[in-house]
């Protein structure tokens, strides 16, 4: 998975340790198990959807990419999380989805010092 960045009241955010792009993140929803947002409560929902919004953020202000995309999907792991991806003008597929792979094993060190700069931009 990666390093957790951030652990809200509903979820737990992880900085990947395999990437396309730098700044790659997963949401992970804490709560019982759920496969998709529509299974929350309307308060559930604002809350996750709140704490996926400040990972984005964190994200964007440290990385500085272009953008940042969400992707709620759950076709290989059934419980809900959304992943958060930079996007940069030149990523592998600048104006359209990235594609499934090849990530790249992102460097120990590297990946503990975005992590660490990410808790401190959440905090």
């Amino acid at each position: 998975m990666g390093l957790r960045i951030y652990a809200g009241d509903v979820s737990d955010a992880y900085l990947s340790r395999r990437a396309m792009v730098r700044g790659y993140a997963v949401v992970i929803w804490r709560g019982r198990h759920v496969i998709d947002p529509h299974h929350l409560s309307a308060q559930e929902a604002a809350s996750f959807h709140l704490e996926t919004l400040r990972v984005g953020a964190a994200l964007e202000r440290y990385y500085e990419p272009l953008k940042i995309n969400y992707s709620t999907l759950g076709n290989r792991v059934p419980h809900l999380h959304t992943h958060v991806t930079t996007r940069y003008w030149d990523d592998p597929a600048p104006g359209g989805p990235l594609p499934d792979g090849p990530n790249y094993e992102v460097p120990p060190d590297q990946l503990a010092a975005d992590a660490a700069a990410l808790r401190q931009v959440l905090h």
